[in-house]
């Protein structure tokens, strides 16, 4: 079992900034691909940024590249979400979650773990 809890939501201003952190316990952390996704009122969960165990690999879907950046920090078993540049069309319910393989995906279906989600409002 994975447990996942989601921090650092808000409201901002578009043009602004925020750092989500997701903090992981229970099974090995380090051995786990991580991702980001988010939904919106009314749409689907879509995914948004993911890395691999190493911190090597990422992969961003295309409207956050450039202005989210994913990272992860073994030794405190924490994953988190830089976003800059924040726009009102990135108002969702960001969930971290957790891939029981080492390697990346952008497909929820892969993630075996989630977190309880975190609000990010942006207002224009």
């Amino acid at each position: 079992q994975v447990q996942l809890v989601e921090s650092g939501g808000g409201l901002v201003q578009a043009g602004g900034s925020l750092r989500l952190s997701c903090a992981a316990s229970g099974r090995t952390f380090s051995n786990s691909a991580m991702g980001w996704f988010r939904q919106a009122p009314g749409k689907e969960r879509e995914f948004v940024a993911a890395i691999s165990w190493s911190g090597w690999s990422t992969d961003y879907r295309g409207s956050v590249k450039g202005r989210f950046i994913i990272s992860r920090d073994n030794a405190k078993n924490t994953v988190y979400l830089q976003m800059a540049s924040l726009k009102p069309e990135d108002t969702a319910v960001y969930y971290c979650a957790a891939n029981s393989r080492p390697t990346i995906s952008s497909s929820s279906v892969m993630y075996n773990y989630w977190g309880q989600g975190t609000q990010v409002t942006v207002s224009s």
